[in-house]
């Protein structure tokens, strides 16, 4: 990459997440690359005077937030709706992906089921609050051999959640549900894609992502067994060198 700043990595939280999650993921990142953590519109400490939660416009921020940092173009490095976001970005603003990371995430749209259980966490959060639905929500994203032993991470993962705005919750479930199908913008990717996967996820299953692979040029992917939709946290290891390998291909170093 020829540019004038540093090779640049992204990290791009979930849902109900914060740039925070990447804090431990990222301590022992070579040197030679620029990280750049961001609290996507309303989560973290991002929640003033948001009004639109949809992955178009966390798109845009996300571009206005590398201009603004002078990254011209960046590997993106995103986990679940984060990777929602990227898509949407790859697919609006395509010369600034040097390469992407679908970290448990997926192309593809919500199928009608998927539809009606948001219909049915909105409606809980309705009723009962932020708080309550975080408590049933993060759980059993870990594989089920992980959920006591990684209590530390999940009750971490629950504080974050229980911290977001409803207005968020309600708004990002909203825009999730609505999000198109982008299964094109993989196929159009002139950048390499890299997937990584757990084989217990049970929001984005590997079933569902096997046929994603043979989509883009260049395609990568490491299957893990034993962990669910959080491996950032339950193969922690596995995955940053992964992450760091993924990236020493894609600057080239």
């Amino acid at each position: 990459m020829s540019t004038s700043t540093p090779a640049t990595i992204l990290f791009l939280h979930g849902f109900g997440e914060s740039r925070e999650v990447w804090t431990e993921f990222t301590r022992d990142f070579p040197d030679q690359y620029r990280l750049i953590t961001l609290n996507l519109l309303g989560h973290g400490t991002n929640v003033h005077d948001i009004r639109d939660y949809s992955m178009e416009a966390q798109a845009r921020y996300v571009a206005e937030q590398l201009r603004q940092k002078n990254a011209e173009r960046a590997l993106l490095v995103c986990h679940s709706m984060g990777g929602y976001v990227a898509l949407a970005f790859a697919e609006r603003y395509p010369e600034m992906v040097a390469g992407l990371v679908l970290f448990h995430s997926t192309a593809l749209p919500d199928t009608d089921e998927k539809k009606a259980n948001r219909d049915k966490n909105m409606d809980f959060v309705r009723r009962h609050g932020v708080e309550k639905f975080m408590e049933s929500f993060i759980r059993p994203l870990f594989a089920p051999s992980n959920r006591e032993r990684l209590l530390e991470q999940r009750e971490f993962l629950e504080d974050i959640g229980r911290a977001t705005p409803q207005a968020t919750v309600l708004g990002a479930l909203e825009a999730m549900k609505n999000r198109p199908d982008r299964t094109e913008v993989l196929r159009r990717a002139k950048f390499p894609v890299f997937f990584i996967v757990g084989k217990e996820d049970i929001a984005v299953s590997v079933e569902s992502i096997l046929p994603q692979l043979a989509l883009p040029a260049q395609s990568h992917a490491l299957l893990l067994s034993d962990v669910g939709h959080l491996g950032y946290f339950e193969e922690a290891d596995l995955t940053r060198q992964a992450v760091i390998d993924f990236a020493g291909m894609v600057f080239g170093d």
